[in-house]
């Protein structure tokens, strides 16, 4: 059950090309994944509603998805998710919520 912590999956389409930054400690990818769902409503009609989720990738897996993955592409991720607060280049603080995977497969 350990493995249950903090564990976030999911399937969806890239939103951008995945940005690549190079740090002493490695390299990062950022990009963005929508995920989609739908229901009926009460008119039999279909409803259709998007999920944008920030995704950071290290190490080997920000390389396979630096040469694989672009945008428009189905995947499956897997990963923790994580809040963090910066500030920008005005001085305001800011806050993000990402999702930092060990896992990416693609379709």
């Amino acid at each position: 059950m350990s493995t249950l912590r903090n564990s976030v999956r999911l399937v969806g389409r890239v939103g951008n090309t995945p940005e690549t930054k190079t740090f002493d400690n490695g390299t990062k990818v950022t990009l963005s994944l929508a995920t989609s769902d739908f229901y009926y409503n009460d008119k039999k009609e279909k409803i259709e509603t998007t999920q944008w989720h920030n995704i950071v990738a290290w190490g080997k897996t920000a390389e396979l998805i630096q040469k694989y993955v672009e945008k428009g592409k189905e995947i499956a991720v897997e990963g923790k998710l994580t809040y963090r607060t910066y500030e920008d280049k005005e001085g305001v603080k800011r806050s993000i919520t990402e999702i930092v995977i060990n896992e990416v497969l693609f379709f």
